[in-house]
């Protein structure tokens, strides 16, 4: 063996050699590894979806809608500004006049034949309305009874004397006078036609001779045509027509 010094690299100086550090394994340890990150013990395990049935997906898409149009219709009546309703015009209120009630026909009693009773003609100038055919020509005269002051009764037709105006008993004594011109204190037969009034109580001049019905205001042919009456009782029977 060479007793020659081994040669020392100039740039890498040798260890001094310490006694009790100088080949202590303790200092060439590797160096320690970086640390890893911990994982948890407690880690869960990768979840895999479970799959929807189509009768769920369904059930949620129902849901779904129904929240939807309840939503829109709380909006609309809550939230969203309130469509006025068209009102229809009024229309006018027209007053009609009130309706009468039908009255019964009233039946006329026909002559020849009893026409009325004295009962219902106990006052002077009481009246009523009959109808009396005439046989001969078949022919169906309106006519009219009146209970005379002096107790008589007298019928005579609403005919016009040769012609076709209908006659009318004037109770009214205002009417006479508005309608016809003549101030009286009784009733009277008028002629609307020619203003003619005539009066039961005075004799006239008829075909067959003096007649009741006298013309004491406007323009006539004669008296009213006379009807004959009969008392046979309590009946008021009229028999036949002037001629």
């Amino acid at each position: 063996m060479s007793d020659k010094p081994k040669e020392q690299d100039p740039f890498k100086p040798q260890e001094p050699n310490i006694p009790g550090v100088t080949g202590n394994p303790a200092r060439h340890k590797p160096a320690p590894e970086p640390p890893r990150p911990a994982t948890s013990q407690f880690r869960s395990p990768t979840v895999v979806p479970e799959k929807i049935p189509a009768q769920k997906w369904l059930a949620i898409a129902a849901l779904a809608i129904g929240l939807v149009s309840l939503a829109l219709f709380l909006w609309k009546h809550s939230g969203a500004p309130a469509q006025s309703e068209q009102v229809p015009a009024a229309l006018p209120v027209v007053d009609l006049p009130p309706v009468a009630a039908s009255q019964p026909a009233v039946v006329l009693a026909v002559g020849p034949g009893p026409i009325a009773t004295t009962a219902e003609l106990a006052k002077p100038w009481s009246s009523k309305r009959f109808e009396f055919h005439v046989p001969e020509t078949a022919d169906n005269l309106s006519a009219v009874v009146v209970h005379l002051p002096n107790g008589v009764y007298w019928a005579f037709s609403l005919r016009e004397p040769f012609g076709t105006c209908e006659l009318e008993y004037v109770t009214d004594l205002g009417k006479l006078e508005h309608d016809y011109g003549f101030h009286a204190n009784h009733p009277m037969v008028g002629d609307p036609c020619n203003r003619a009034v005539f009066d039961l109580t005075r004799y006239g001049t008829g075909p067959n001779g003096v007649i009741r019905g006298a013309i004491v205001s406007g323009q006539g042919v004669r008296p009213p045509t006379a009807i004959e009456i009969k008392v046979r009782g309590k009946q008021i029977v009229a028999t036949q027509v002037e001629h």
